[in-house]
């Protein structure tokens, strides 16, 4: 670490408590300074002098709307600002430090700042930091299994992951199982099946709370699949949405174990994101399993499915038209689906047609005609269709 860095932060709480003192002797020139450089957004933070970084600490600090949510990209989005603006961070319930170029050096000296006030953040969102890798994730789980912990969203979308942290947060999050309701792991390709077996150990703790959990782009293949079903047939009842798109290498049968679980009056999945390449068999699978149960899922999303076509929607509309379902949002883009799908899709819904508010057939090559029996639907007073695109 640099010889500043370590000065700042041994020094950090001094300058701040000495800004306080300057303010009650009405010295407030430094202060006036920064604040007319931040109303005016001419603002510059990497030409910033030390005594400058603390005037910006103290104004944000006095500053109850900064402190509900901190953005770092409204002001330097670098390693540096973030080490020095590490007060407010640690006084902030909602902290975005998304692509600021942060690496294992950032989560060492984050991690021990929010140990200091662990039950205080409630977001944490460090996406887009690709050098921030396995030894970052190491040092944030050293705040995430502190015992007063609060964070209820953690996102870590491309970050160069791979299954070593999925073994450091389950470690961690087992620990202190309650808190976390989303984890969001998106885009790190390397993560990949093995990474979800270690994830399925916080999954089935008993006091595991998580709601949402995002694994777009891990590379993951039926074996988490496997994995997943396990993990949640122990504990069902908890998780609300799971997103496994562009897991190119989930098939058709792997999504059969996933839509069994549907059937359970305990699982409570209501948003279910698959655009994997699957089949109409899917949509079998899918339709059979919610018919069941159907009253819990929201939304599905089977966007850019090229092979489901207008047989996958026939069984999809089987669902549509069970009494209990309660479906809001289905997404349909680029699924090879033709006026039939249409054809379908209006005969479900007229004969149930309360529940759905948004209708995505983008991507079909559908002309005006196809789709004219599903607008007319947006007419009626009966329907509740809100979106249609």
């Amino acid at each position: 670490m640099d010889t500043w860095t370590c000065s700042f932060n041994l020094s950090a709480e001094k300058s701040i408590n000495l800004f306080h003192c300057l303010n009650e002797l009405n010295d407030r020139s430094l202060l006036e300074e920064i604040q007319q450089s931040l109303s005016s957004g001419r603002l510059s933070t990497d030409e910033l002098s030390p005594a400058q970084w603390s005037a910006l600490v103290f104004i944000l600090l006095s500053s109850e709307k900064d402190l509900d949510e901190f953005d770092l990209q409204k002001y330097f989005a670098s390693e540096e600002a973030l080490l020095r603006l590490l007060p407010v961070v640690k006084a902030s319930k909602k902290a975005l430090l998304w692509g600021c170029g942060l690496s294992e050096i950032s989560c060492d000296y984050l991690a021990a700042a929010l140990k200091s006030n662990p039950s205080h953040l409630r977001e944490l969102d460090l996406s887009n930091n690709n050098n921030l890798q396995d030894s970052g994730v190491k040092h944030l789980c050293g705040f995430l299994e502190s015992p007063g912990c609060g964070l209820e969203t953690l996102r870590l979308r491309s970050c160069g992951l791979s299954e070593i942290s999925c073994d450091y947060l389950a470690a961690a999050l087992k620990s202190n199982p309650s808190h976390l309701r989303e984890l969001e792991l998106s885009w790190n390709y390397n993560l990949q099946d093995s990474g979800v077996k270690h994830l399925c150990g916080f999954l089935e703790s008993p006091g595991c709370g998580l709601e949402t959990l995002g694994l777009w782009g891990c590379g993951l293949s039926e074996i988490s699949c496997d994995y997943l079903a396990a993990a949640l047939k122990s504990n069902p009842s908890h998780l609300r949405e799971l997103d496994l798109s562009n897991n190119d290498n989930l098939k058709d049968p792997d999504v059969k174990q996933l839509s069994d679980l549907q059937q359970s009056p305990n699982y409570r999945l209501e948003t279910l994101l698959v655009s994997c390449g699957l089949s109409e068999i899917s949509c079998d699978y899918l339709a059979a399993a919610l018919k069941s149960n159907p009253s819990h899922l929201r939304e599905l999303e089977l966007s850019c499915n090229n092979k489901l076509q207008d047989s996958g929607v026939k069984h999809l509309c089987g669902f549509l038209e069970s009494p209990g379902c309660g479906l809001e949002t289905l997404r349909l883009s680029v699924c090879g689906l033709s006026e039939i799908s249409c054809d379908y899709l209006a005969a479900a819904l007229k004969s149930i047609p309360s529940h759905l508010r948004q209708l995505d057939l983008r991507g079909n090559n559908l002309k005006d005609p196809d789709v004219k029996q599903l607008s007319d639907l947006q007419q009626s007073p009966d329907y509740r269709l809100e979106t249609l695109v």
